[in-house]
C-alpha cells in the first residue's frame, strides 16, 4: 500500500484535488495511466475515464480502447471515448502527429470538462518523463526553463503520478495484477523520447545507480530557480514593457543596466511568446548593431528591432515570414518547424534518398545569404527530375496539398532561385551531381 499513500500525501502536499473534485482521468491503457486509475479509485476520489483514440496503430489502438473501457465499466464510473482521423489532420493543418494529437486530446478534455462539470484533468505523467524531458529540452537548447521537467500543475491539467519511477509503477502493476497494454511504439528509436529513455537514461544509470534520485532532486532545484527568475522578469516587464492592443513593446533603455541584458529579453520573448533562443541570439545581435527593421519570428508572433526597442505583434497572413539564412548558420525556424543546416563533404553522404524532410544541396552552387520564406502566387521552380518550369502553386495542387497546409509551405532561396520547396521537393538545378564536391544538407523537424 505503500505507493497509495505516497499518491494521496503527494496530492494532499501538492494541493492538486480534494474528494470533492470531479476528477477526469486521461487513461490509454498503458500502465502509467492504469497505475493512476486504480489509486484514485483506492483513495475514493471522484471521476470518469476519457481515452483517445488516434487510430494510428491499427488493432493495436482498437484493443487499447476496448481494455479502457471493460476496466472503466469494472469500477463503476463513466467512461468517454472519441475516436480520432489523426492523418487527416496532419494533412489538412502541416502538423506532426504528435502536436496534431496533442492538441486534437486536449481540445475534448476542455468540452467533457465544460459538458460534464469535471474540475480537472487528470495526466499520468511520473517522475521518469520528466527526466526523459531534461535531456529532449537540453538537446533542442531550450534553456533554463525548458530543464525544468514537467510541470506537476498548470491550471486545471494536474499530474498527481510526478513522484513515482517507472519502476515504482510497474511493481505496482504487477503486485495489484492490474491489466494494462504495451505501446509496440514505445520500443521503436524513431522517436526522440525512446532514444532518451533507450539509449541515454540507461548509460548515466551505469555511471551513477542512483541516477533517477539525484535528477529529480536537480529537476527540483532547476525549478525553484526558475520560480525565482519568473518573479524577478515580472518585474522587468512591468518597467520596460506596454501594451497596446495587440502590439507589444519592450523598451530596451528602461532593463536595468545592472541585469543580463540579452538573457532578460530571451526571458520575456520565449515565455510570452515562445521566441526560440538562438531566434533572440539573433535578435539581440541587430540591436547591438543598431538596425532597425529587422524582423524575428515565432510560430504565431513577429519581433521588430525599432531604434531601441522591439515591437512584438501577430504573424498577420500575408507576412512572408522571411528570415536570412547567413552561411554557418545551424538551424532557422519556419512556421510550426525547424530547419537544421548541416555543411559536409559529398564523401560522407551514404544515400541520396533520404526523405522530402532532407535537402541535398550542391553547396557551390549556391548565393549566400540564402532566404527562408512563405511561398506566394508567381513562385515557380524546377521540380527534381523534370527539366522544365512549374508554377508553385500548380505543384501544390497537384500534391493535393490543403489550404491550412499552403499556408504553412515554406521555400528555401539562393537569389530569386527557389531551391527547396521545404519538406516536398528539391529544384533540379540545385539537387547534387556525380560533380558535386560540397553539400548543404538541411533537415525538416517539427517544433
Amino acid at each position: 500500500m505503500l505507493l497509495l499513500e505516497e499518491f494521496e500525501k503527494y496530492i494532499e502536499e501538492n494541493k492538486l484535488f480534494t474528494h470533492n473534485d470531479k476528477l477526469l482521468l486521461t487513461v490509454s491503457g498503458g500502465v502509467d495511466s492504469m497505475v493512476m486509475m486504480s489509486l484514485t479509485a483506492a483513495a475514493g476520489y471522484q471521476f470518469g475515464v476519457a481515452h483517445c483514440n488516434f487510430q494510428l496503430r491499427g488493432a493495436e489502438s482498437d484493443e487499447d480502447e476496448v481494455l479502457v473501457e471493460n476496466e472503466a465499466r469494472r469500477y463503476g464510473v463513466e467512461f468517454y471515448n472519441k475516436r480520432f482521423d489523426t492523418v487527416g489532420e496532419m494533412e489538412r493543418t502541416g502538423e506532426s502527429m504528435e502536436m496534431a494529437a496533442r492538441r486534437l486530446r486536449y481540445a475534448w478534455f476542455k468540452e467533457l470538462c465544460e459538458e460534464h462539470g469535471y474540475t480537472a484533468i487528470v495526466i499520468a505523467h511520473h517522475g521518469n518523463d520528466s527526466i526523459e524531458t531534461f535531456f529532449i529540452n537540453l538537446l533542442r537548447g531550450t534553456g533554463l526553463r525548458g530543464l525544468t521537467g514537467i510541470s506537476t500543475q498548470i491550471g486545471h491539467i494536474v499530474r498527481p503520478m510526478m513522484f513515482a519511477t517507472r519502476k515504482d509503477i510497474h511493481d505496482y502493476a504487477l503486485a495489484h495484477r492490474i491489466p494494462y497494454r504495451e505501446d509496440s511504439s514505445n520500443h521503436s528509436t524513431k522517436y526522440l523520447r525512446n532514444r532518451v529513455r533507450l539509449g541515454v537514461v540507461p548509460m548515466f544509470k551505469d555511471i551513477k545507480p542512483q541516477f533517477t534520485t539525484i535528477m529529480r532532486r536537480n529537476i527540483a532545484r532547476l525549478s525553484q530557480a526558475q520560480d525565482f527568475i519568473n518573479s524577478a522578469i515580472e518585474i522587468v516587464k512591468s518597467e520596460a514593457m506596454e501594451r497596446t492592443g495587440e502590439m507589444h513593446t519592450l523598451w530596451i533603455d528602461r532593463i536595468r543596466p545592472t541585469l543580463p541584458r540579452n538573457y532578460v529579453i530571451y526571458e520575456i520573448l520565449n515565455s510570452e511568446f515562445n521566441f526560440k533562443g538562438d531566434v533572440v541570439d539573433a535578435l539581440c545581435r541587430a540591436l547591438d548593431s543598431e538596425l532597425s527593421g529587422r524582423r524575428f519570428y515565432a510560430r504565431d508572433w513577429v519581433a521588430v528591432t525599432d531604434r531601441g526597442r522591439v515591437v512584438v505583434t501577430p504573424v498577420v497572413d500575408d507576412d512572408d515570414c522571411e528570415v536570412i539564412i547567413e552561411r554557418g548558420t545551424v538551424r532557422s525556424y519556419a512556421g510550426g518547424s525547424v530547419l537544421y543546416y548541416e555543411y559536409c563533404d559529398i564523401d560522407f553522404i551514404d544515400s541520396l534518398d533520404q526523405g522530402d524532410n532532407v535537402a541535398l544541396l550542391d553547396a557551390d552552387k549556391l548565393k549566400f545569404p540564402l532566404r527562408l520564406r512563405r511561398w506566394k502566387d508567381g513562385d515557380w521552380f524546377i521540380p527534381f527530375g523534370m527539366s522544365g518550369r512549374k508554377k508553385l502553386s500548380d505543384f501544390l495542387i497537384d500534391k493535393k496539398v490543403s489550404v491550412a497546409e499552403k499556408r504553412r509551405q515554406f521555400v528555401l532561396m539562393s537569389g530569386d532561385d527557389i531551391v527547396w520547396v521545404v519538406g516536398r521537393r528539391l529544384d533540379d538545378r540545385y539537387a547534387i551531381t556525380r560533380k558535386t564536391e560540397n553539400v548543404l544538407r538541411v533537415v525538416r523537424d517539427t517544433l
